[in-house]
């Protein structure tokens, strides 16, 4: 392994719960926008009520995991799911490219997806609760 700043790796445990708690942020906020109203939310996503309820508590209680580190890689895992099916929504359903139109490209969740992938090949470190 070629570190440049090897004394930087005592804080790799950090840099993965700051990475986590970044990822719960993200799932938090957008699970609690799916249950807030989940009618009219379904609507803008294209999904069913039922299936924006399910999405929303999937990511709140993913995103819970993820943060506290309760069985952080299955919660990373169902979020890598969550994040495979937006890209494929906004790729095959909405035709969106990349960067998208008004910057509402797939970008952003293929960046969440490797976020959960670095979570569940790590463990998330050492800071969890489980």
């Amino acid at each position: 392994m070629n570190i440049m700043f090897p004394e930087l790796l005592r804080f790799a445990n950090l840099g993965l719960l700051l990475l986590r708690l970044m990822v719960a942020v993200v799932f938090l906020a957008s699970g609690v926008n799916h249950l807030k109203d989940p009618a009219e939310r379904a609507k803008s996503i294209g999904m069913t009520r039922g299936f924006t309820i399910f999405l929303g508590t999937a990511e709140v209680l993913g995103s819970v995991g993820v943060a506290l580190g309760i069985l952080i890689q299955l919660a990373a895992i169902g979020l890598m799911l969550v994040m495979l099916g937006a890209i494929q929504k906004k790729i095959f359903v909405w035709k969106t490219g990349f960067w998208g139109h008004h910057n509402n490209g797939w970008h952003y969740e293929l960046t969440l997806l490797v976020m959960n992938f670095v979570i569940v090949v790590t463990g998330g470190g050492r800071l969890v609760l489980f």
